[in-house]
């Protein structure tokens, strides 16, 4: 690309070979053909903005790039389009004790975080599979949630602050670490979850939470799933319920066989869910005995199992958050929808059913964050099916999908995102009015349309 020699950048910083093509190019999705034109690598937000500021004096599109752990294609570089990476904006910039935040840069490893708030005697709460790869600034403009929203809720509670670079080379300094600020339009909101379509997040400040008390992580048999909610229920209103997850024996078995990790429990059943509690006190764990007893003489668990160390933890934890990786063999085609948590047992009738007449011979794996109305659905391509012939197939039954989703009045992207993949079907979860108005807000951000375009509307 001619137009690069007038970037303002260091050679060292602007990669143009295909193999760095294919591998910035992209996120988790698979099902893509990547064209970038060249990856970019800021170092600073003076860098970002000089990208910025050449991309629209050339009308060149920028992509940003995280982790690129991300399942909607959001991140994917598909029309020839300039990739920004981040990984070289990676540094914790500064720690405030008295406040309890910590300001970033875009690129810093999700566990990164997490490791610095430890040693801080402090939680950065927001936590999920992808935690060794993704990247805040991804995680920021995707407002990702994962297995600890029950309890702290979505990466949108816990963003004090925002330094963020417009479409049109603008920075915006964003409510600047406040907790009251009630000077009109919070515009640290609009970014949270953009995916990329207004601007470029070049700073972060997040708030960090107390240290929790111990933890014990339980493993739960079900043959019903009806009984999935009643045991949520007794949790959620009698423990401090951390997480709650459901995974089905079809996902299990695919986690045993990729890991050769034992069996959870010697009950072999449909459905089982890894639920985590605190457990601060002998009082509080005998509390949380008391309401496991109590669904086991109800009849809602088969069979079931507490932590007994932080090692136990981590490997029941693996069941759960195996379930992905152990299913990328099978190039699988995602769904990630959700309703409100007292909809999910009628929802879950209707997906079944959509599900099930839909690929009679095919397998469906799901599980999901039960605990916040949130599944995963996850189709496995047959063997001998071409990709595109797969997708094709698969996009078929998407709007039946949705259509059971909009009929909960719920969401066809919990926490994927729209990126590409769901764009076409925005109208299940927004109306006309909505998706207009999102438009215009992107033409007031980004007049150029040169910032991730093609994404989400």
């Amino acid at each position: 690309m001619q137009e690069l020699s007038s970037l303002p950048l260091k050679a060292e910083q602007i990669k143009t070979d295909t193999d760095s093509l294919k591998y910035y190019g992209k996120d988790w999705t698979t099902y893509f053909d990547i064209k970038a034109s060249a990856i970019v690598f800021p170092e600073s937000t003076e860098d970002v903005v000089n990208i910025v500021k050449w991309a629209r004096a050339n009308k060149i599109a920028l992509v940003p790039s995280g982790g690129r752990t991300g399942l909607s294609g959001a991140a994917c570089a598909l029309n020839g389009e300039v990739v920004v990476s981040f990984e070289k904006m990676h540094r914790i910039l500064s720690f405030n004790e008295t406040d309890s935040t910590v300001q970033i840069e875009p690129g810093v490893i999700t566990e990164s975080l997490q490791e610095f708030a430890r040693s801080k005697n402090l939680y950065y709460p927001v936590d999920f599979a992808a935690r060794g790869s993704s990247q805040l600034g991804g995680n920021i403009a995707t407002n990702a949630g994962g297995i600890k929203v029950v309890r702290y809720g979505l990466t949108r509670d816990w963003v004090v602050g925002l330094e963020v670079v417009t479409g049109s080379g603008e920075v915006l300094n964003l409510n600047n670490g406040l907790i009251k600020n009630a000077t009109g339009l919070d515009l640290r909101h609009l970014f949270v979850g953009s995916e990329g379509i207004l601007g470029f997040i070049t700073q972060a400040t997040i708030k960090l939470a107390p240290k929790p008390p111990e933890l014990k992580v339980l493993v739960f048999a079900l043959d019903q799933l009806s009984s999935v909610m009643k045991v949520y229920s007794e949790f959620k209103n009698r423990c401090a319920l951390q997480a709650y997850e459901m995974f089905s024996e079809k996902a299990l078995k695919h986690v045993l066989h990729s890991t050769g990790l034992p069996r959870p429990l010697e009950t072999v059943a449909d459905f089982y869910v890894v639920c985590e509690v605190e457990c601060a006190s002998e009082k509080a764990e005998e509390n949380i005995m008391s309401v496991f007893e109590g669904c086991l003489e109800n009849g809602w668990l088969l069979d079931g199992v507490i932590s007994q160390s932080e090692v136990q933890a981590k490997t029941f934890w693996r069941y759960r958050e195996d379930i992905s990786e152990a299913l990328s063999v099978h190039s699988p085609y995602k769904n990630d929808v959700a309703v409100a948590i007292s909809k999910v047992p009628d929802f879950i009738v209707d997906l079944d059913l959509v599900l099930s007449q839909a690929y009679p011979n095919w397998e469906v794996v799901w599980f999901g964050h039960i605990g916040d109305g949130n599944l995963h659905i996850n189709i496995l391509r047959p063997e001998g099916m071409t990709k595109e012939q797969f997708v094709a197939e698969c996009r078929k039954v998407d709007e039946m999908v949705f259509k059971a989703v909009q009929k909960q009045a719920g969401s066809i992207s919990a926490e994927h995102g729209v990126g590409v993949t769901k764009r076409s079907f925005l109208t299940y979860t927004r109306s006309p009015e909505e998706i207009e108005i999102m438009k215009g807000i992107k033409k007031v951000f980004d007049p150029d349309n040169i910032m991730n375009p093609g994404k989400v509307i």
